[in-house]
């Protein structure tokens, strides 16, 4: 029995190396050119008068950590459908599985980081998200600066989703790929992509909903689409006036300059 242990746990551990490699990689080239590609920019900023660089090395220490959490996740979930060990089979990769799964996926990490995520702000468990706050005006580092706690609840999803669904490898690294990406896009400070689909009637969101996140706390939860907001009454108040004025005008207004009052989006 020990021994049938030990050679999984061997066969395991190149799984996870890779998958942890892969994630830090990811972490570091997309981090380093973005901040490259902002530094031309500065006008895009979106918190004019505050800059979140000054945390740049405590970011990037906490967000190894839960990387390293989060690769863990992917992996064993990962392993375990390659062993037999979930309750479906995945798909055969094809033309029509692999997008198909990944709409899937997007659909449901959405709505599972919306209600993680509120589940982190509600008292009791808010103290393994508080770090993550720290950075009130974020920088493309501090997508992944929280702890285990917030790395598992947000995250569990890449070790649950092979259990119970028919997903191909691809669909899932595909998606947690795009999921990297774009949430240090989202965590950046700098607004490039606002546009009319980023806001009111579209589901699509840009930089300054999640920034608006971090200035402001208690508004805009979602990761990938404004739809549990908006269905939830959580979504700023002025976010969609802010994208249209971006529209209108071409430059970015200093969200951080605009409070508002208080609500009821805790949980």
């Amino acid at each position: 029995m020990l021994d049938q242990v030990l050679s999984t746990l061997l066969d395991f551990l190149p799984v996870f190396a890779l998958v942890c490699c892969a994630n830090l990689t990811v972490y570091f080239v997309t981090g380093y050119l973005f901040v490259a590609f902002q530094k031309r920019h500065p006008e895009r900023r979106i918190q004019k008068t505050r800059d979140g660089m000054s945390r740049m090395w405590l970011e990037i220490r906490a967000s190894v950590k839960a990387l390293i959490t989060s690769s863990l996740l992917l992996s064993s979930g990962y392993f375990a459908q390659t062993q037999g060990w979930t309750l479906v089979s995945p798909l055969a990769l094809s033309w029509w599985s692999f997008p198909l799964m990944f709409a899937v996926c997007f659909v449901l990490f959405d709505a599972w980081f919306y209600w993680g995520h509120r589940i982190l702000h509600w008292g009791p468990l808010y103290k393994w998200h508080l770090p993550h706050h720290k950075s009130v005006a974020p920088t493309v580092w501090s997508n992944d600066s929280s702890t285990t706690i917030d790395t598992l609840i947000e995250h569990g999803f890449y070790f649950v989703v092979w259990f119970v669904l028919p997903v191909p490898a691809l669909s899932v690294f595909a998606l947690r790929l795009f999921d990297q990406i774009s949430g240090m896009i989202g965590h950046s400070g700098f607004e490039f992509f606002a546009s009319k689909s980023s806001r009111w009637p579209f589901p699509l969101i840009c930089t300054t909903f999640h920034d608006l996140h971090h200035s402001q706390f208690h508004y805009n939860f979602g990761n990938f689409l404004s739809i549990w907001d908006r269905l939830c009454g959580t979504v700023h108040p002025g976010y969609d006036d802010f994208v249209r004025q971006m529209e209108e005008t071409g430059d970015v207004p200093d969200s951080a300059i605009t409070k508002v009052s208080r609500t009821t989006s805790q949980v």
